[in-house]
């Protein structure tokens, strides 16, 4: 048999999607599992995005389009971002693609050459390092620590700064932490960036999931538009992860690159989830406010019920629907007590170290579940630390 090309030992994964499959496994041999390991919003789409998905279906929406994406759909995202994030996009600065992740992986493969360095949050999501590992390029990771409320530290964050760095991640708020930049951050890494002629990356899909002030964009701020890759999706704010609907807002020059990359890789978005799109962003946001209201009351319970649990500590996080809690005075190690939460417990999270290095100690708990599943989680997590002590 032939062997796979040798990239393929650098791509990495997303281990939600391990722990899920486990946790299924489990299920399937009649074991009770409360998941707390998968980051989807337990609601459904609103109707009016369904009902607008259906009529283009019904009315001829079912062909190809162009690369970039529905033109009309296009222009109703620059019109939100304007709204929203202050910033001057045109419908020439809009890409349409599947989710957020192609941008992920088609914004470093169009901007960073084979060796040059790439900085990203460190714990943060997996595919950033996956994807800076896969093209060639060097993955930098930048510690954001639990002392300073799981935020870059800025002056850190310079010191990993190269003749060879050529982009910096953000992601707020932040997955897996919750964690969320000041504009002071965002500011001195806007001049980190000028100054030092630097891609930013920033990944904004938690924007409305916020609890605490309002959600800025580093895009938004003098001189960072053109070389900001924002990216964002429908998943988080309409609860629409299967629609694998997204898009990036960059320069036109890059923005006419990564329609080029989709017409290689995908030809195009499909034309009716582009519609229920723009139904979407046109549309109300009540239903989207309403989640948002009941993921901030599912969050004091579970931060309050894992600050009561002994050997646990657990920031209050102000935005996404996640928690990240220092377990490391339980004696176990990230990777034991996820294992053993959920073989033994029935609760599945995941361990720090599925979002790096500077992960160990802590474990994620998503909290997009009810609060009588997060409560009954909260005590089976009790009763087995109580039973088995380190």
């Amino acid at each position: 048999m032939p062997k796979l090309a040798q990239r393929m030992e650098r791509l990495g994964t997303e281990t939600a999607f391990a722990v899920l499959a486990r946790a299924k496994q489990l299920e399937a041999q009649g074991k009770e599992i409360v998941h707390l390991e998968i980051g989807e919003p337990d609601f459904d789409t609103p109707q009016h995005i369904i009902d607008a998905c259906c009529e283009a279906l019904n009315t001829g929406f079912t062909h190809y389009g162009p690369s970039a994406g529905d033109p009309e759909f296009r222009e109703t995202v620059a019109w939100h971002l304007n709204k929203g994030r202050g910033t001057n996009y045109t419908t020439d600065n809009i890409t349409v693609v599947f989710g957020a992740k192609p941008i992920i992986y088609w914004g470093i493969t169009a901007c960073v050459n084979d060796g040059e360095e790439v900085i990203y949050p460190n714990p943060g999501f997996p595919i950033y390092e996956s994807m800076i590992n896969f093209v060639g390029a060097k993955a930098v990771p930048c510690p954001i620590r639990e002392e300073n409320e799981f935020r870059f530290d800025v002056d850190e964050l310079a010191s990993l700064v190269t003749p060879n760095t050529k982009m910096i991640i953000i992601n707020s708020p932040q997955n897996p932490t919750g964690g969320v930049l000041e504009v002071s951050d965002l500011e001195k890494i806007a001049e980190l960036a000028i100054d030092n002629d630097l891609w930013i990356m920033s990944d904004e899909p938690y924007e409305r999931v916020l609890y605490e002030g309002t959600h800025h964009s580093i895009a938004a701020l003098e001189g960072m538009q053109d070389r900001t890759i924002l990216l964002d999706c429908f998943s988080k704010m309409f609860a629409m992860t299967g629609w694998r609907l997204g898009w990036s807002a960059t320069s036109v020059e890059l923005a006419e690159q990564i329609a080029k990359l989709q017409t290689n890789c995908t030809s195009c978005v499909a034309a009716f989830t582009q519609r229920a799109g723009i139904a979407a962003l046109r549309g109300s946001f009540e239903q989207s406010d309403a989640m948002v209201a009941e993921f901030k009351k599912r969050r004091d319970v579970i931060v309050d019920g894992l600050n009561a649990i002994p050997n646990i500590t657990c920031l209050r996080p102000k935005g996404a629907f996640y928690v990240f809690p220092n377990i490391t005075a339980t004696g176990y190690t990230s990777k034991e007590l996820e294992t053993r939460l959920l073989d033994e417990a029935g609760v599945a999270c995941l361990a720090g170290t599925s979002f790096g290095q500077y992960g160990d100690g802590y474990l994620r708990f998503s909290y997009a579940n009810s609060v009588e599943n997060i409560q009954k989680a909260l005590g089976r997590i009790k009763d087995w630390l109580e039973k088995n002590p380190k």
